[in-house]
């Protein structure tokens, strides 16, 4: 029987273990190979986390001394509230972890810490083909019925 799912903040010494989940996010998404994200966008990210001044904050979630999954979040001002809003920006999990409450777990991590730093919402995207995650979301938060638009520049 695996020991429990522990939910932390991340630390300087989970780099090496942090690295093949958010390239595994970030695969899922198809940013790999030759769209791969550029090493100094992976290393920016990484120092954020650890940047007292930064809006963006990383939880893993750790079982036996093995990462399973990360969260990724930050807090942002808005022009209809004078709480800040919390985005949750990354979610990964291990494919062996999946279906077992790990995401379940780092999502109620996040509003755990959003609500104890005065956060009204968090709120989050994925991709509509993102079916089995969706599953979840259905029971944790609730659609918001928006559509994103965007313009890369």
């Amino acid at each position: 029987m695996p020991g429990p799912t522990i939910v932390r903040p991340i630390e300087q010494q989970d780099y090496e273990a942090w690295l093949p989940l958010w390239d595994g996010y970030n695969a899922f998404y198809g940013r790999s190979g030759e769209t791969a994200l550029a090493g100094e966008i992976t290393r920016m990210t990484w120092s954020r986390f650890f940047d007292a001044y930064e809006p963006v904050h990383a939880l893993v979630a750790e079982s036996e001394g093995r990462l399973l999954g990360l969260v990724h979040y930050l807090y942002h001002r808005s022009t209809t509230a004078i709480s800040p809003n919390c985005y949750l920006q990354d979610l990964f999990t291990t494919e062996a972890s999946r279906g077992k409450g790990v995401g379940r777990a780092l999502i109620n991590a996040v509003y755990e810490r959003a609500r104890a730093a005065g956060s009204g919402r968090v709120y989050w995207l994925t991709h509509e083909t993102n079916h089995t995650a969706m599953q979840l979301y259905d029971k944790i938060g609730e659609r918001s019925g928006f559509v994103v638009y965007r313009k890369l520049f």
